[in-house]
């Protein structure tokens, strides 16, 4: 008997070949679609959520004889997802909405779906893999094939429990130009579609403008600070500076400067020289940990602080509370609170991870 997969689907090309890889592997495949958002603020639809992405993964379907289910989950999208997306921003973190969706809706709710469709296994169309480790005796996370391709850093919530029960057909494939082909050979018309590089839900990546409409935000302008606490000018609206920044501040000073901090309490935005965006130490909390239950002693290994920054060394220190104290070898630059730090062993293994408070 075939085993049977459900496929999360969203009408672009890696999805869809994930599809053909599995047929061709024999397993019996149902497309599944999960409706999050409709619309983004100026009126365009969400890119991978949306109608037309449902249409798309369901003429995929079609084309391949397979079925395709369309579950409603935009209650819990909205909060788990945008709700905290708003939340972070008003309190002046910076979230990252891919992973919560991961975490709640990609492979949670999604899973539960598989559960009653009675499917062995849920598979999506990320650049991971999935493998059974004899080191830690369990099924673990490991980075894709292609450094540039990985997308371990958004999966650290998967629940180490269901790992088993999880596949990523794309695993070893590390070019783009490898999966349009595959589609074009198998004549799916979403070929040449192209990957979706904003935040879904705001499809114009004008976040201000929807944390405006949907959250309430309204903008109060505050002082831009030195360190020292000198005022070097006013601000347009926390919501509108991250760490890191230096376009756009609008202020004169005898060297460049960059975002260091945004205070909440005093409505600050806190500047500094390049040297000061470099930091050694951050702490995490939420933390989700795949090769084991708790961290009880503390770990050596690498992480990352951000999707497109390198692996550096570390120590991790447990802490009260699901918390931890990370110690890094070298400075890292603009460790942003709100975002996420990964952990990593040397064989590439996903240690876990947590969100970055400080």
């Amino acid at each position: 008997m075939k085993k049977r997969v459900l496929l999360g689907m969203s009408g672009g090309v890696d999805s869809s070949v994930s599809a053909i890889l599995l047929q061709k592997e024999g397993y019996e495949v149902i497309g599944c679609t999960m409706r999050l958002w409709e619309l983004g603020d100026n009126g365009e639809e969400s890119a991978c959520c949306g109608s037309q992405a449902i249409q798309e993964a369901k003429r995929v379907c079609a084309q391949l004889g397979i079925p395709h289910y369309t579950i409603n989950c935009k209650k819990e999208f909205k909060e788990k997802v945008v709700d905290n997306f708003i939340k972070e921003y008003k309190e002046a973190r910076t979230p990252n909405p891919c992973v919560e969706c991961n975490r709640y809706l990609k492979f949670g709710h999604f899973y539960q779906k598989a559960k009653e469709l009675e499917c062995d296994a849920i598979a999506t169309g990320h650049y991971a893999s999935i493998e059974f480790s004899d080191k830690y005796q369990q099924y673990v996370l490991e980075k894709s094939k292609e450094e540039r391709k990985d997308q371990t850093y958004f999966l650290y919530t998967i629940p180490r429990e269901i790992l088993e029960h999880i596949m990523f057909p794309l695993k070893n494939y590390s070019d783009k130009k490898e999966i349009r082909k595959i589609a074009e050979e198998n004549g799916l018309l979403v070929a040449q579609k192209k990957d979706s590089q904003e935040i879904c839900f705001v499809p114009d990546n004008n976040y201000q403008g929807f944390l405006r409409k949907y959250g309430n935000y309204k903008n109060e302008k505050g002082k831009i600070v030195l360190q020292d606490g000198k005022v070097l000018g006013e601000h347009q609206g926390l919501i509108y500076y991250t760490i890191g920044q230096r376009k756009g501040l609008g202020i004169a000073y005898q060297e460049p400067l960059y975002v260091l901090k945004l205070n909440k309490e005093k409505n600050e935005v806190i500047v500094g020289t390049e040297k000061e965006l470099y930091q050694k130490e951050l702490k995490a909390r939420e933390l989700n940990w795949m090769v084991f239950d708790k961290l009880e002693e503390p770990l050596k290994c690498k992480a990352k602080i951000r999707y497109r920054s390198k692996e550096a060394d570390c120590i991790v220190y447990p802490e009260e509370g699901n918390k931890v104290k990370v110690k890094f070898d070298t400075e890292q630059r603009a460790i942003t609170p709100g975002q996420s730090v990964v952990f990593y062993n040397e064989d590439d293994v996903v240690l876990g991870g947590g969100k970055i408070y400080f």
